[in-house]
């Protein structure tokens, strides 16, 4: 069986992937998923701080950060309500950070006394009812979990910390290496989360502070799929990800492969109320265009309050998203990457049978939307959410010598016009031909 080796850097990271055909069935589901959502829920709310970093910077002494616990209540926590909304936007996964490098777990582990179970008023395990609430509402499971963790003992960090042991049980472990009672603290907290919940997707974090072969990241890779031949992990398994992880700012250039873009609404992941920068709902449309252009996923981030309430501004900001998912949804779901650049001023994408083609507009066009290199005749132009169809011409070319020339476009009715981003649905009658100069046509693979 032929087996494509891809090697791709990103964040610091590189990641292997093998191309073959049970690589691409576990990817299926992720590859037409287009939007996730990601949800960064800890102590760090309380407080308004930045998560985990706000100690590794020195910005909290350790135990003032931990004191934070005393006030993550979960007492207003509707995860069905969560997954309802997340279903309503448009999204078909999502992923909860269930540990982040503070080392707090957010379900009754019993590899760390220090859990919101144990040490907040919360009291309960917070997973469960996610992971439950996902799947009655048929939404792909993803777990967040941070490779280190800076309460263990054994566990070396930059900032002062108090003596931890108390809260990390390592029965008949005294006489091993203090990294091998790390390594076998960590994996089994990650079987631990797999045979509770199964989740679809590990999202990973943190595997920068280690090489591969300290972190075992093979062997857990393996380990993983021999649980579960389907589950699909992030880059951030050093070397042995399925998929790459941009953060914040959207590539430019396609990355190859399946890959996925995480953002957060304003500067912060969690709950940081100080924090106003939010974008506008227009960018977060514009911004998930340019990723499912380029055949990616948007991870869009929440960080919802103490008491497990979404921020009103993060809800709205969903909300706004949604309903433009819902009106352009033939261009979204059931699509792959569009047109290489070149051929349109703006994101595209292309139905899996390559007969249409969806022309995301950033800009209100100038007297005419233009559309080179299309080889193919073309059935009709419409607004997606109008009944408006529009006319079209070619202009220019050399049939002689295969060159299409350009499509022009008429302009829409003004009241055709979307307020963040319009969408044109050009329907081919056949599968999608492309011309790249030098008068050779090329198939859109």
């Amino acid at each position: 069986m032929r087996k494509l080796v891809v090697v791709f850097l990103c964040c610091s990271n590189f990641i292997f992937a093998q191309d073959d055909k049970k690589d691409n069935e576990r990817m299926e589901w992720f590859n037409d998923a287009k939007l996730g959502i990601f949800i960064h829920w800890g102590y760090y709310g309380v407080n308004g701080i930045t998560e985990s970093w706000s100690m590794y910077h020195k910005q909290i002494p350790y135990t003032d950060y931990m004191d934070q616990g005393d006030e993550f209540t979960a007492s207003n926590y509707d995860p069905e309500a969560w997954a309802k909304l997340f279903k309503e936007v448009g999204a078909d996964y999502s992923v909860l950070t269930t540990k982040h490098h503070d080392g707090v777990a957010l379900w009754d582990t019993d590899f760390s006394k220090l859990n919101v179970v144990e040490k907040t008023p919360a009291g309960r395990d917070l997973v469960g009812p996610y992971v439950d609430a996902l799947r009655e509402n048929d939404l792909k499971v993803g777990l967040y979990f941070s490779l280190p963790d800076w309460s263990h003992p054994d566990y070396e960090v930059v900032f002062p910390r108090p003596d931890t042991r108390k809260n990390y049980p390592q029965k008949n472990q005294k006489t091993w290496p203090a990294w091998e009672r790390f390594v076998y603290f960590y994996k089994n907290q990650i079987k631990e989360l797999q045979d509770n919940y199964n989740p679809d997707l590990f999202w990973f974090d943190g595997d920068w502070e280690h090489s591969p072969e300290e972190w075992r990241a093979k062997g857990l890779k393996d380990s993983l799929l021999a649980r579960n031949p389907d589950i699909i992990v992030n880059s951030r398994l050093n070397q042995y990800g399925d998929y790459s992880t941009p953060e914040q700012g959207v590539p430019v250039v396609r990355p190859e492969g399946p890959w996925e873009f995480c953002m957060t609404m304003n500067d912060n992941w969690g709950y940081y109320p100080s924090d106003t920068n939010y974008k506008p709902s227009s960018q977060i449309v514009r911004t998930f265009a340019e990723v499912i252009g380029s055949g990616g996923n948007l991870l869009l981030n929440i960080g919802p309050k103490p008491d497990g309430t979404i921020p009103q501004e993060q809800e709205t900001r969903l909300r706004d998203l949604g309903r433009w998912i819902a009106k352009n949804d033939a261009a979204i779901h059931g699509t792959v990457a569009g047109l290489p650049y070149g051929h349109f001023y703006g994101p595209t994408t292309l139905s899996k049978d390559q007969k249409k083609l969806y022309l995301f507009m950033l800009q209100d066009p100038k007297n005419y939307i233009s559309l080179k290199g299309i080889q193919n005749k073309v059935k009709s132009i419409r607004v997606l959410g109008s009944d408006e169809e529009l006319d079209f011409v070619r202009n220019g070319g050399a049939a002689w010598n295969n060159i299409p020339g350009i499509l022009r476009i008429d302009l829409p009715a003004k009241e055709s016009i979307d307020e963040y981003v319009t969408v044109l649905e050009i329907e081919l009658e056949d599968e999608l031909e492309l011309y790249r100069g030098h008068g050779n046509a090329v198939e859109l693979n």
